[in-house]
């Protein structure tokens, strides 16, 4: 049933917010003081006439084409070949959907002839693979002393013609050219995935291991076997077993560097969204060696880091130098978890050889990092695992950033990959025809193109060709970690804090006392969600706001002006703020409440720690925020509107009944209330509620500011909201010259207090110290 396609037959690319008072109050309301806290079968007799067999011959025929399917699968069968119904189920589905799936048997490719090259007797088990483009690099020399190692330079079109260097075997374009591999000739010109060429190329001259380096990386030390576990099994293994992350409910991704004492610093192709998880781990499993078929090594000096660290973590042209704990041990990821691998510093065993590739449809700074995700998914299959080393090269910070726009590709996508790979299954056997199966579903969902779909067959195909040995896979069970060596045998290990660029925290020098409040606010805030809303154009403070805070709530949405993917940030009209939260609540079905934060407030979050979370939080105590404004008097500011006061009207006239008479118990019907709700709190038990208002509100087009009041007295008695939470907030008073003269750590909050930039986050967070000493660490 399945046709090997030869190479000649493979496409370039395939198409598919009391009367008395209301003067004072009133003039405490202003923008200066602004206000805080969103078919019947039918059997018919045969007539025996034609013309009754013409008019069922439509019925007839699409049963006939049932049976012959079903016979088909029948006799397929019964002959074992699971991979071709698999392939007919793939024929009929997928090409529906846009993409052909490639026809090829994988059992029927042909081996090469001996190479007959001048490269025929060259022969190595030890591989280092380096993409080269200009002129030697002194690293690439250094590699070259590494004891037992063969280094393979890979050239592009922009490769100088005249690259040599002593002890290198040097592939330049033309040489690839006359390569008897199918992927050439789908290749880019100028690109790092020509190394693909010197994978395969190193596996026919004997590869048994191959260490994908990178041309501007020096080796620390001059032993890759004291960084990597070269030797897994037998009389050279260094190892019994290796610490491996928990499998915890939900999690797909995690940051590596945090293990290795970096919290705030996170790798290229981690999903922004995990940028503020900056929490070490409290404790691991333990898994056998033997199985950690690829291995991530870390890179001191400038470490494989995004745009986005880069640019926003640095100030002047001072080059990053940032350092990894050098001591702490290797740790193995369970299936379900993944974590970014790139081709900088990374070794892979001969049982992992088929996930080399590098695809070629998407940009050059992401195509190791898809590769990488790719690769993970499929390891699990084998029932093999990734282990993230210590750091074992060193890279010099040229100040010569990629831009943003390089790794869109990344962060368009990351976070829905993981997801979509955890998710995945297939009932394909072989791991060539599960590698074959992942790329297509991958181009299906967007991740990639289908030009990637033909790049995988070839690749997969030259594998075979060159005489590789594919390993056998095995049943998975992505529930239950068969490698673990006890399911309860939980391993303690601490991470240290090294000194970093940006929020770096040395635990070392944490108290007994300072630990112990860390652990108590955890624990408060740990199921509810930040709703944070920062002010648009979004500068690097936004993010190191969600960092700070991620250090106690799980989750945090950001809100701004604009959608921005960089950031992880939906869009939100920041004058009906409230209209984005119903859609945040579904998301968090479980959580305990949801905290809405606007970033010019300082929220002094130990001081709401005996707040109770099944209640209401607002600012309906604070007399100068929670304005009550009377319907009959006019005035000059934008709530004293005829159309305002008409629409806050019409808002309580159609309050449904429980509500309407909860409101009508709140406030008279002579006033209403004007807040900025900067800050306040809905517990779970109110969301649906608030979701239900939140559609009143909008369809009278009512502004945050009253809205989110209106809502809070329809949805509860005042007496029952929370009277401690939020009952003390600093306002800037108007003799006040800076924001840090009036500050208090002993109040729930502090307005306003806007960081425009590093310098004014610096101080805010100096602020605040007072009230959480683990904070004086925060800043370099």
């Amino acid at each position: 049933m399945l046709v090997q396609q030869e190479r000649s037959e493979l496409p370039d690319s395939v198409k598919h917010k009391n009367e008395d008072d209301d003067e004072e109050e009133e003039a405490n309301y202003n923008d200066e003081t602004a206000l805080l806290p969103s078919e019947s079968n039918q059997q018919q007799k045969d007539s025996g006439k034609w013309d009754k067999l013409t008019d069922h011959f439509p019925k007839i025929a699409i049963f006939s084409l049932l049976c012959l399917s079903a016979l088909i699968l029948i006799l397929v069968r019964s002959r074992s070949e699971t991979g071709a119904i698999l392939c007919i189920e793939s024929q009929l589905s997928k090409e529906a959907e846009g993409i052909p799936y490639p026809s090829v048997n994988f059992r029927t490719v042909k081996r090469l002839g001996a190479d007959t090259t001048i490269f025929s007797t060259v022969h190595s088990e030890n591989w280092i693979v380096i993409a080269v483009s200009g002129y030697p690099t002194e690293e690439i020399h250094e590699y070259t002393k590494l004891k037992g190692w063969r280094v393979l330079a890979v050239g592009g079109y922009d490769t100088p013609s005249d690259w040599n260097v002593s002890g290198v075997i040097y592939l330049s374009p033309q040489q690839q050219a006359a390569l008897p591999y199918r992927i050439v000739r789908h290749l880019p010109e100028r690109s790092f995935v020509r190394k693909s060429v010197g994978y395969l190329f190193a596996i026919q001259h004997g590869a048994v291991r191959i260490y994908d380096a990178d041309e501007n990386a020096s080796v620390l030390g001059d032993d890759l076997n004291k960084a990597f576990d070269l030797h897994l099994n037998g009389e050279n293994s260094r190892r019994e077993t290796i610490l491996q992350y928990l499998s915890i409910e939900n999690r797909t991704c995690v940051n590596p560097y945090i293990h290795f004492g970096q919290p705030s610093v996170w790798p290229r192709g981690l999903p922004l969204s995990l940028v503020g998880k900056i929490n070490p781990e409290i404790a691991y499993g333990q898994v056998f060696s033997g199985n950690q078929f690829i291995q991530q090594g870390l890179a001191n000096g400038l470490p494989d880091v995004d745009s986005i660290f880069y640019r926003t973590r640095k100030s002047g042209i001072k080059p990053y130098v940032i350092i990894f704990d050098q001591n702490a041990p290797p740790v193995a990821l369970p299936p379900g978890t993944m974590a970014p691998v790139n081709s900088l510093n990374t070794l892979f065993h001969s049982t992992a050889f088929w996930s080399l590739m590098l695809p070629i449809s998407v940009s050059p700074m992401a195509s190791d990092i898809m590769r990488g995700y790719w690769a993970q998914r499929l390891l699990w299959e084998i029932g093999g695992h990734l282990t993230i080393h210590p750091p074992s090269v060193h890279r010099i910070d040229k100040i010569a950033p990629h831009s943003y726009a390089d790794e869109k590709d990344i962060h368009k996508n990351v976070d829905r990959l993981t997801q979509f790979l955890v998710s995945w299954r297939t009932r394909k056997s072989s791991i060539l025809d599960k590698a074959l199966h992942l790329s297509h579903s991958m181009a299906e969902a967007g991740f990639w193109t289908a030009q990637d779909v033909v790049y995988t067959a070839a690749w997969l195909q030259d594998l075979i060709s060159i005489g590789y040995a594919v390993p056998r896979s095995l049943a998975l069970d992505l529930g239950r970690g068969t490698t673990l060596v006890h399911q309860e045998d939980h391993k303690s290990f601490t991470p240290i804090k090294l000194p970093s660029v940006h929020l770096g925290v040395e635990e070392a020098t944490f108290t007994g006392t300072e630990v112990e409040n860390l652990m108590r606010w955890r624990k408060f805030y740990v199921n509810i969600v930040l709703i944070l809303e920062c002010r648009w154009p979004l500068n690097h403070t936004a993010l190191a706001w969600k960092m700070l805070y991620g250090r106690m709530f799980k989750s945090v949405s950001m809100l701004s002006a604009h959608r921005d993917e960089e950031f992880g940030v939906e869009e939100s009209d920041s004058e009906h703020s409230y209209k984005s939260l119903p859609a945040i609540f579904e998301k968090f079905p479980n959580a305990e409440g949801f905290l809405f934060l606007k970033d010019d407030v300082i929220l002094n979050y130990w001081t709401l720690l005996t707040a109770d979370k099944s209640r209401l939080w607002n600012l309906y105590k604070i007399t100068n925020s929670w304005l009550h404004v009377n319907f009959y008097k006019e005035g000059p500011l934008w709530y004293h509107k005829s159309g305002v006061r008409k629409a806050v009207q019409a808002m309580i006239s159609d309050l449904p009944s429980p509500y309407k008479a909860t409101y009508r118990s709140n406030i008279d019907r002579s006033h209403y209330v004007v807040c900025r709700s900067n800050v306040f709190y809905v517990p779970h038990q109110h969301v649906e509620g608030f979701s239900k208002l939140t559609s009143l509100a909008v369809k009278k087009n009512l502004r945050h500011e009253v809205a989110v009041p209106l809502i809070l007295y329809a949805l509860e008695f005042k007496d029952r909201f929370d009277i401690s939470a939020f009952s003390e907030v600093i306002y800037k008073p108007s003799d006040a010259e800076s924001a840090a003269d009036y500050y208090s750590t002993r109040a729930n909050a502090v307005y306003p207090w806007y960081a425009k930039n590093e310098v004014e986050l610096q101080r805010i967070i100096k602020a605040m110290s007072g009230g959480d000493h683990l904070l004086l660490r925060y800043v370099q």
